[in-house]
């Protein structure tokens, strides 16, 4: 699966990965035992039902970072249920990425007809208040979900879109960003232009210029850092790089390949350990390169993230 383009407020036009792939069975939220929440709450930090009530709220959290709004009906395919849940369980997965919205339409008509929803399942993806592709119908299962948010947490990061939501924040008040919204020092306003006009290597350029003006300036080395990771993937096919790194683990330029889209896909964690288990696995200049390369990536999340912190220790524990 290649990566397909994303713009805003542009349209990408997903349909081609539906699929009929079966997804196992789940109990539908309000089924015994499933740990349903009620209407309007969270179903997991970064899920939470909709009603007509809090709609509004969940439109506004999309100024923030994307929202993932799941139509589903019981009534209508039964299949749909189940596929919310596989949904929310990918968007979990990335620590406020994106936020998981879930609409049973059989209780929110105005909801369904106000995006026009003449079926079930289908995923609207919402940034700055309004969809930013077309519809993703039918039913995709676990890893194509996973290949469709990991390309597009590339095209955000590309594009210097890099907000999260708060956990639990629809219901006990509006999701934010991480921190208040600054202004964008002007000194790094070339660099993020850059980004946001999809020209890596320029952006490449301007953090370069920085920091060989001011060597100490944390801020443009993380952004470097990141926009090297941006650079190194750019056409890169997530798959591709998976079965490459699968069929050759002690490969260093395949591990780190995965290890950078595992990264921009928000699998932060994931990507560290990866690359620690290269580290203890080689010697030699291969394990210098594995290890200089999870240094970038320590520099690119920014080296007082606990996530981090732990990578060092486990970084230091792999080392010695």
């Amino acid at each position: 699966m290649t990566q397909q383009p994303f713009s805003r407020p542009g349209a990408v036009d997903l349909s081609g990965l539906a699929s009929n792939s079966p997804v196992q069975d789940a109990p539908p939220f309000g089924a015994p035992g499933a740990g349903a929440p009620a209407q309007g709450r969270s179903a997991g930090s970064y899920t939470v039902e909709v009603d007509e009530q809090i709609f509004q709220s969940v439109v506004e959290a999309s100024m923030t970072a994307p929202v993932v709004l799941v139509f589903y009906s019981a009534s209508r395919a039964a299949e749909s249920v189940a596929y919310s849940r596989d949904v929310s369980t990918v968007v979990e997965g990335y620590e406020g990425r994106f936020l998981a919205g879930l609409v049973d339409i059989d209780k929110n008509t105005q909801i369904a007809q106000a995006l026009q929803v003449a079926q079930v399942p289908v995923v609207y993806i919402l940034i700055d208040g309004r969809p930013a592709t077309q519809p993703i119908p039918g039913v995709l299962n676990v890893e194509e979900l996973r290949t469709v948010f990991q390309q597009l947490g590339q095209q955000l990061t590309a594009q210097g879109i890099g907000g999260r939501h708060k956990p639990n924040a629809i219901g006990g008040g509006a999701a934010a960003e991480e921190g208040e919204e600054q202004q964008l020092d002007p000194r790094y306003a070339p660099a993020q232009d850059a980004l946001e006009r999809g020209d890596i290597d320029a952006a490449v350029a301007e953090y370069e210029k920085l920091i060989a003006s001011n060597p100490a300036d944390t801020e443009a080395v993380a952004g470097l850092a990141m926009a090297k990771v941006l650079q190194r993937t750019q056409g890169v096919d997530l798959n591709a790089a998976r079965a490459a790194a699968a069929d050759a683990p002690d490969d260093i330029e395949a591990q780190t390949l995965v290890a950078d889209l595992d990264l921009l896909g928000g699998h932060v964690e994931d990507s560290f350990l990866r690359l620690i288990d290269l580290v203890r696995r080689t010697s030699g200049d291969e394990r210098n390169q594995a290890r200089q390369h999870l240094l970038g990536l320590f520099a690119a999340v920014g080296n007082d993230d606990e996530r981090v912190l732990k990578g060092r220790q486990s970084l230091a524990s792999a080392l010695f």
